[in-house]
């Protein structure tokens, strides 16, 4: 069987499909059926891009510039740009370029609340490690229990003579 009109594109395969079951010719209207591709992504009109993540979608529909890099602790080894020099030389307009071209990290306090970072800053160093979790507490290896008994034996004839 052949089809008198030929198909340019499948947006005319709808049209075409209702006429052969107006006039009831299955024959075409399963020979249109067997043009269909099986995947809808093959059609022109699903054409998809790359598939992005909601995060990057949104960045992209809304025009967003690219996250600013957030900083938890001053004190750590990462190199930190400081464009306050150029605010107070060159004035506000010259640090909004600057901050455009080498954007600071935003300080965030951490996991800590204020009270509790406020508190940690007055303690030694060892003890800010340690509530950070940064630094474990010396392991303390417990004897068996029958050294234990042993030591006490040898302790006793020291104690009995004093």
């Amino acid at each position: 069987m052949q089809i008198d009109v030929p198909l340019v594109n499948e947006a005319q395969i709808g049209t075409r499909l209702n006429a052969a079951i107006e006039n009831d010719r299955r024959g075409e209207f399963a020979l249109l059926l067997s043009l269909l591709s099986v995947d809808a992504r093959d059609m022109a009109q699903f054409q998809w891009q790359n598939e992005l993540d909601m995060a990057q979608k949104l960045q992209r529909q809304f025009e967003l510039p690219p996250q600013q890099s957030l900083m938890a602790d001053l004190s750590c080894a990462e190199p930190v740009v400081d464009n306050s020099s150029i605010f107070m030389a060159q004035g506000p307009r010259a640090f909004q370029l600057q901050q455009a071209l080498r954007p600071e990290a935003l300080v965030i306090r951490g996991g800590e609340s204020v009270a509790m970072a406020e508190a940690l800053s007055n303690c030694d160093h060892v003890t800010q490690l340690r509530q950070r979790g940064q630094l474990s507490a010396p392991k303390v290896e417990i004897m068996h229990f029958a050294d234990q008994l042993a030591i006490q034996r040898n302790l006793v004839p020291l104690l009995a003579s004093a």
